[in-house]
């Protein structure tokens, strides 16, 4: 070997680290990554201006004007007055219809028991398919049969269950002594928003069990395997592992099945008439834009209905978003 040459030390014999990308080349990255992403998506949005965006602008335009449903060509534009208007002391327009308010509040009493109960029931189904026994697939199987039956033939199914006569929820209630006499489950206004509910939930309780059984399925069983060597119990288990982890799907289903709520007009409509004790929001534009002919105070109901169910989904947003970053910050 030559004298020349020199034996290298072993951390010289590494390859030097990769520089760090320059921040201006890492933004050129990104943007490239932005652009890319508008591209694939601006198909989708296309199509969903076409499809909801442009009737939702018509909609908003003829809520300014009073418009009929049988002649929507022949208009005047009315500003302001099929919201909310003011004349010789007395008010009128959509916000000073005392219909609307008890259609408002029978809507968020509907949407806080439903999605409460379908909550609280998804997550009990949820848990218990998730965990191995025998007739699994069969169990899962059967959950998912209310889901797939149509809300229109869920609601004429629950109108004879409830029916006072010859319903099988009468029936049952009176064999186990619960009532002495047959209750008028659709006629009764304090009954019939509580009918609705429970058709509700059983309708919709299999899609929650399932939003949060995919995200049960995604929990590593290594923490609970640790957390049992530790000595922590069932709840503890749950309540600081199970709960945390699926916290991000159990906002969206919430998301999902709060705008569907708030939106309800099917179930109610075919199970009650749509009577007065539970008439929705949209069971309440429905009825000014086709029974009443009022296409311009149809058209005002319809975009409250929009601003309440857009509202209260970005609150949902913003309250995930918050707690997101607060978990982040204190990472």
């Amino acid at each position: 070997m030559s004298h020349n040459s020199q034996t290298l030390p072993p951390s010289a014999a590494v390859a030097p680290a990769r520089a760090a990308p320059a921040p201006g080349r890492k933004r050129s990255l990104q943007q490239r990554r932005a652009r890319a992403a508008w591209l694939l998506v601006a198909p989708a949005l296309i199509l969903l201006f076409a499809v909801a965006g442009w009737p939702l602008l018509r909609t908003l335009f003829y809520s300014f004007t009073d418009a009929a449903m049988d002649t929507p060509e022949e208009y005047n534009f009315v500003g302001l007055a099929n919201y909310l208007d003011f004349a010789e002391g007395d008010s009128f327009g959509v916000l000073a219809d005392p219909l609307w308010w008890q259609a408002v509040g029978n809507t968020l009493w509907f949407t806080a028991c439903s999605v409460s109960l379908e909550l609280f029931f998804g997550m009990l189904l949820a848990l218990l398919m998730n965990e191995k026994f025998r007739g699994q697939g069969v169990v899962r199987a059967a959950i998912l049969v209310p889901w797939a039956i149509p809300t229109i033939v869920t609601a004429k199914m629950w109108g004879w269950m409830f029916h006072d006569q010859y319903g099988v929820v009468n029936d049952l209630l009176l064999r186990f002594g619960l009532i002495e006499t047959p209750l008028a489950w659709i006629a009764e206004p304090t009954l019939s928003m509580w009918a609705v509910v429970i058709a509700d939930v059983w309708k919709t309780v299999p899609f929650m069990a399932l939003m949060l059984l995919a995200a049960l399925q995604m929990i590593p069983s290594d923490l609970y395997e640790a957390a049992r060597v530790d000595g922590a119990n069932a709840w503890q288990r749950f309540r600081r592992i199970t709960l945390p982890l699926i916290m991000p799907a159990m906002i969206v289903a919430l998301i999902f099945r709060v705008m569907d709520a708030l939106r309800v007009f099917d179930l109610i409509y075919v199970l009650t008439s749509n009577s007065e004790a539970t008439i929705s929001i949209s069971g309440y534009a429905r009825e000014q834009m086709i029974s009443f002919q009022e296409m311009g105070v149809g058209s005002a109901a319809s975009v409250l209905v929009f601003m309440m169910v857009a509202g209260i989904a970005a609150c949902f947003l913003w309250i995930n978003r918050f707690s997101h970053e607060g978990k982040e910050a204190k990472e």
